[in-house]
């Protein structure tokens, strides 16, 4: 394939972009260059003054961008409850693009404010129930997509549909397989249930492959492994920036003609010039079975109903 770089971005005014932890890292990295692109761009992030500076940065970055800040906990239902009303009011009722970006790793056991296993919570639970509270504005006026943040890491998970949020044993490693895995399911089931539907609505997956990011940050820190922490911010200098690791997100955002369902990363990991190119899914990642009984019980767990689309 083709090397496709931000140069190959199509000129996205008249769109509407949500982009969730869009403060920091890849999720960053995509906001301003939709923004930068033409998109209308809300930047939804869990602390708002973290926020307030993205939207600044991008702000500055590209002065005629209309970035805009939505408030957003991944991990408290409540508040996706009160992003999506945001976000429906805000874009009129049309969202074209929806980057279910934001994620933690590795952490040490924690819970959600709804009492999820937090990796499991946030990764997943909380990008399922903003999505499907978020359908009224997708693919009714006009085409739509979301697209979905899984990692290498889901080759890690097994979905345990008995102990989902881990009450029998916890492993970091296991439960953020488990979540990475449970995005990509979550994009395969959407998009059927979109084409069922006839909704002119694609959902597609992407992994940053080994990107400098934040994201291992959090659990080492939590964990009161400051040492460790440190070690990980020398090894990114071994990883590609945040700018190449958003390319497969950004090409599976606006690829024209891109089929639902589609996985997208890095040509070759530690790649610097930024070739996205079909990534390869775990068997488990295809067990279409799974997907569908993962879809209902993540709408029984957050409290929507599973024919919402």
């Amino acid at each position: 394939m083709h090397s496709w770089t931000l140069h190959d971005m199509p000129d996205l005014t008249g769109t509407t972009a949500v982009v969730t932890g869009a403060n920091s890292g890849i999720g960053a990295v995509t906001a301003l260059v939709l923004a930068r692109s033409g998109a209308r761009t809300l930047l939804a992030c869990r602390d708002p003054e973290r926020g307030r500076r993205a939207v600044d940065a991008v702000r500055r970055a590209a002065p005629q961008a209309d970035a805009r800040l939505v408030r957003l906990d991944l991990a408290d239902l409540s508040s996706v409850a009160e992003a999506a009303e945001q976000i429906v009011g805000e874009t009129g009722g049309r969202l074209d693009l929806l980057v279910n970006n934001a994620g933690v790793m590795a952490l040490p056991p924690l819970r959600t404010a709804d009492g999820f296993e937090m990796q499991f919570g946030t990764n997943h639970l909380g990008h399922f129930a903003l999505t499907l509270r978020l359908l009224p504005a997708l693919g009714v006026q006009g085409p739509a997509r979301v697209v979905t943040l899984s990692s290498l890491g889901h080759r890690l998970g097994r979905i345990d549909l008995d102990d989902l949020n881990a009450e029998r044993g916890y492993s970091k490693w296991r439960a953020y397989g488990q979540s990475k895995l449970a995005n990509l399911l979550f994009t395969t089931e959407l998009d059927r249930r979109a084409r069922a539907a006839g909704r002119d609505l694609v959902a597609l997956a992407a992994h940053p492959g080994l990107s400098s990011t934040d994201l291992g940050q959090a659990g080492l820190l939590l964990a009161g492994r400051t040492w460790a922490a440190r070690l990980e911010r020398v090894s990114r200098l071994y990883t590609q920036p945040a700018s190449v690791g958003a390319l497969p997100v950004l090409y599976a955002a606006t690829l024209p003609g891109a089929r639902g369902g589609s996985y997208y990363g890095p040509a070759h990991l530690g790649e610097t010039r930024g070739r996205p190119a079909p990534a390869r899914r775990s068997r488990p990642a295809q067990d279409m079975a799974t997907a569908r009984a993962l879809w209902d019980a993540s709408a029984r767990l957050t409290g929507l109903s599973a024919d919402a689309l």
